[in-house]
C-alpha cells in the first residue's frame, strides 16, 4: 500500500499476498510514505524501483496468513508484539533451570573426588577449572548456531545435541564403574558434559538474545538468570540433604541424567516455528557453501567485536575476573578436611547464595537498570572485593570468637563472594543483547561467554600457582590467609580502569549512532520512503 499525503497514487493491490514467496513481511508500523513535494514523475518512478517489495500495510489488530508454494507450510503474522510465547517460556524457563540444576551432581563429584579418590586440593582445582575448556570455544557454537539450520531451525537442533551429549556422559558416571574411579575417563566423561551444556547455553542464549530484539521485550536475561538460580537453589539443597543420608554420587548421576532426559523430551515437541521468531528464506539456506557461510558470519563477529561500547566493556569485564587468583579447591577441601563441615551445610550455603543470587536479580530487574552501568559496576566490584575477606574471617576462626558457629558462619556466608561474581555479569549480558546485531546474536553472546570463561579458567590456574607458591597443601593451610588478602588487593585493581565500561549516557548515544550506521542512512537516500530494518538488513543480506 502507498499513503500520500493528499491523494492516492496506486491502487492496493489485493493480489499481492498470491505472489509472496517466503518473504518477511512488514511489521505493522512499516508503511511507504510519499510527501506532498515530490513529483508525480519522480514518485511513478521510485514506485517502480521498490515494487517488487510487495509492501502490505497491516492493522495492528490484524491477523494474515501465508502460505508458501514451495513448502506448502502454513505460518502466522501477529501485529501484536512485545508477548512471551508459551512454548518458548517452558523451553528456556526449563533449559535455564536445569543449568542451574547441575549443582546436584557437581556437589557429589567434587566430594567423590576429595573423599573417594583422596585428590589433593590444587589437583581439585586444576580438575574443576580444566573441565570448563570445551566452553572456551563457545564463539565457535554460536557461529553454528547463527549460520546453520538444521532441519529449518538453528536453536532447538543445537540445544537438543547438548542435552543428549550431557545425559551420556553423567550416565556413564553412574551405570560404568570404571568411569567414576579412575581419573582419565572420569575426566573424560567431565570434559564431555561441560561440551553439551556449553552447546545448549549457547543456543539458549542466542534463543533469549533473538526472541528479545525481535519482539521488543528487552531484559530476558534477567529471568533466565532468576530460573538458573531457582534450579541452583533446589540442586544443592537436594544434593546436600541426598549426600548426608545415603552418600552415593551414583545414584545423583543417574538422577541428573533423568532430568536431562526429560529435557530433551520437551526440546524434541517443540517446534521452532512456534517460538516467536524471525524464518529465513529458502534462498538463503541454500544459496551458499557452509564454508562461506562460516566465514561471513565470522567476519559479522568481528565487526560487532571492534565496537567501541563492546570491546572496552570487555576488556574491563574479563580483566575484572583474570586478575584474581581463585581459590575455591584450598577453601573447599579446608571446610571439609579442618572444619570438618558435611555436605549438608556446603549445600546449603550453595542454597543460600543462590536464593542471594535471585533477590539480587529481582532487585535489579525492577530497580536496578536506572542505575549508570559504571557506578553499578563500581559498586559490585567493591562488594565482591571485601566478600572475599569472609573467608578470612573462617580461617582465621574470628566468627568462634564473636560466637557463631563454623556451621552456621559458613551458611550464611560462604558463597557470598561467587553470588556477586555471578551477578556482576547479569548487567554486562543484558547489555551485549541489546547491542548485538541481527543475525549475530548467537556469535556475539557466545564469544562474550567463551571470554568469561577463559578468563575464569586462568584466575583458577593463577590461584593454583599461588597456592603453590605458598605451600598450601591438604596439611598445610598457614599461609590460606595470606592467599586470600592477596585475591582481596586483586579484585580491587580493576577499579583504575574503571572508565572502559560505559555509563547509561553513553549507551544511549552509542544507540542513536547505531540506528544510523551506514546501512541505515543508504536505506534512506530514497525521497522520503521508511522500510522496516529487520526487512531491510534481510534483503542486503540476500543481495551480498
Amino acid at each position: 500500500m502507498l499513503i500520500c499525503s493528499k491523494n492516492p497514487l496506486f491502487p492496493i493491490d489485493l493480489g499481492a499476498e498470491n505472489r509472496i514467496k517466503n518473504r518477511t513481511l512488514f511489521s505493522p508500523k512499516s508503511r511507504i510514505f510519499c510527501s506532498q513535494q515530490q513529483t508525480p514523475k519522480n514518485t511513478m518512478r521510485e514506485y517502480s524501483r521498490r515494487r517488487a517489495l510487495n509492501p502490505i500495510i497491516i492493522s495492528p489488530d490484524d491477523k494474515i496468513s501465508l502460505i508458501s508454494k514451495q513448502s506448502g507450510e502454513k505460518s502466522i503474522l501477529d501485529g501484536k508484539k512485545g508477548f512471551l510465547h508459551q512454548e518458548m517460556m517452558i523451553l528456556c524457563a526449563l533449559g535455564y533451570y536445569v543449568n542451574g540444576f547441575r549443582g546436584f551432581p557437581w556437589l557429589a563429584l567434587n566430594f567423590h573426588m576429595a573423599n573417594n579418590l583422596n585428590m589433593h586440593p590444587s589437583t581439585l582445582q586444576l580438575v574443576q577449572n580444566s573441565s570448563n575448556l570445551p566452553m572456551v570455544a563457545k564463539p565457535f557454537y554460536g557461529i553454528l548456531s547463527d549460520a546453520l539450520y538444521i532441519g529449518g531451525a538453528h536453536r532447538i537442533p543445537y540445544v537438543s545435541v547438548g542435552v543428549i551429549l550431557q545425559a551420556l556422559s553423567w550416565g556413564s558416571l553412574a551405570l560404568i564403574p570404571t568411569a567414576s574411579k579412575n581419573f582419565v575417563p572420569l575426566m573424560a566423561c567431565v570434559l564431555l558434559s561441560n561440551f553439551g551444556a556449553s552447546i545448549a547455553e549457547v543456543a539458549k542464549d542466542a534463543l533469549i538474545a533473538e526472541y528479545g530484539q525481535y519482539n521488543k521485550v528487552p531484559g530476558l536475561q534477567s529471568y533466565a538468570v532468576m530460573a538458573s538460580a531457582v534450579g541452583g537453589v533446589l540442586g544443592n539443597l537436594l544434593g546436600g540433604v541426598f549426600l548426608l543420608k545415603t552418600q552415593k554420587t551414583k545414584s545423583v548421576f543417574l538422577a541428573f541424567a533423568a532430568i536431562l532426559v526429560l529435557q530433551l523430551t520437551v526440546c524434541l515437541k517443540t517446534s521452532e516455528e512456534s517460538l516467536g521468531l524471525p524464518q529465513p528464506s529458502n534462498y538463503t539456506l541454500v544459496r551458499e557453501s557452509i564454508p562461506q557461510i562460516i566465514k561471513k558470519q565470522y567476519s559479522d563477529l568481528m565487526v560487532a567485536i571492534k565496537e567501541e561500547s563492546v570491546s572496552r566493556s570487555l576488556i574491563w569485564v574479563v580483566s575484572s575476573i583474570l586478575l584474581i587468583p581463585i581459590l575455591s579447591g584450598s577453601m573447599f577441601c579446608y571446610q571439609t578436611q579442618c572444619l570438618n563441615l558435611d555436605p549438608a551445610v556446603i549445600g546449603m550455603s550453595k542454597v543460600t547464595g543462590q536464593l542471594m543470587l535471585l533477590s539480587l536479580t529481582v532487585l535489579y530487574d525492577r530497580f536496578g537498570k536506572n542505575i549508570p552501568m559504571r557506578n553499578l559496576a563500581s559498586i559490585v566490584q567493591i562488594s565482591y572485593a571485601f566478600s572475599l575477606l569472609l573467608d578470612l574471617v573462617l580461617v582465621k576462626q574470628i566468627n568462634i570468637q564473636l560466637g557463631i558457629s563454623n556451621e552456621v558462619f559458613a551458611l550464611c556466608f560462604s558463597g557470598l563472594a561467587e553470588v556477586i561474581a555471578q551477578f556482576k555479569l547479569l548487567p554486562f549480558y543484558i547489555m551485549f543483547a541489546s547491542l548485538a546485531p541481527q543475525g549475530c546474536e548467537g556469535s556475539l553472546m557466545s564469544f562474550l561467554a567463551s571470554a568469561l570463561c577463559l578468563s575464569s579458567i586462568l584466575g583458577g590456574f593463577l590461584g593454583v600457582g599461588l597456592a603453590s607458591c605458598l605451600g598450601i597443601t591438604s596439611g598445610d593451610y598457614s599461609n590460606l590467609p595470606l592467599g586470600i588478602v592477596i585475591q582481596f588487593f586483586a579484585a580491587l585493581l580493576p577499579l583504575r580502569w574503571i572508565e572502559y565500561v560505559p555509563s547509561s549516557q553513553d549507551l544511549t548515544e552509542k544507540t542513536r549512532k547505531k540506528g544510523r550506521s551506514k546501512r541505515t542512512r543508504r536505506n534512506r537516500r530514497v525521497g522520503r520512503f521508511s522500510y522496516d530494518s529487520e526487512y531491510s538488513y534481510r534483503r542486503e543480506r540476500e543481495s551480498d
